[in-house]
């Protein structure tokens, strides 16, 4: 496409968001890999949650959590979700929709591993989503945890990471007087190559 030049430049969609996302990292104040993250319900009532994107790969957005979580139930009941990432700071966002997969193998042993020794301990203690009576209950979980498990905790049989497989990538700036630049990319599924199209704003 003639006009895709300048940040839009590329023809890989997902070079195109590292890009953005390490640009973001000078600029944002907080969190700049954050992710608006949008699940359905089994009744197909959405449910959106923030949580933090770990990693872009070549083909597929990757981020964790628990598993028995509302969020990792509705994951793995509809294999599908969406996010939207947007940048204050550069006037820029990412809309991502695809289908999703567990990633439960050796990257999220890794990752798992990397974290502080509180949230490995706080992953283990804490019921994602269930109710909780009081914070003094959480923190007994979590002396309970410490001496159960020690100071080196393995990951969690319940918690770990999704990977999404985008069908649908857009990109999207600011423009002035609300004429924004909007490209998406689309496939039909997984295998299939991308058709690139600029939107209307």
């Amino acid at each position: 496409m003639s006009d895709r030049t300048g940040i839009f430049a590329g023809d890989d969609p997902f070079a195109i968001a590292r890009s953005w996302l390490a640009e973001a990292e000078k600029t944002e104040i907080n969190d700049p890999n954050a992710i608006a993250l949008a699940t359905v319900d089994p009744d197909g009532l959405p449910n959106v949650r923030m949580v933090l994107l770990k990693e872009i790969e070549a083909d597929a957005f990757v981020f964790y959590t628990n598993y028995g979580s509302a969020k990792g139930r509705e994951l793995a009941e509809s294999g599908k979700a969406s996010f939207v990432m947007h940048w204050k700071s550069l006037r820029r966002q990412v809309r991502v929709r695809g289908l999703v997969s567990r990633e439960d193998g050796a990257k999220a042993d890794e990752y798992y591993n990397s974290r502080s020794l509180k949230s490995r301990l706080g992953a283990w203690a804490s019921q994602q989503s269930q109710p909780l009576a009081s914070r003094a209950a959480l923190m007994a979980e979590v002396a309970k945890i410490t001496a159960t498990h020690g100071p080196m905790p393995k990951r969690p049989p319940f918690w770990g990471g999704f990977r999404i497989a985008p069908l649908e990538i857009e990109l999207w700036a600011d423009g002035a007087f609300r004429l924004h630049d909007r490209f998406v990319w689309r496939r039909r599924s997984i295998a299939d190559p991308w058709d690139v199209e600029r939107l209307n704003p």
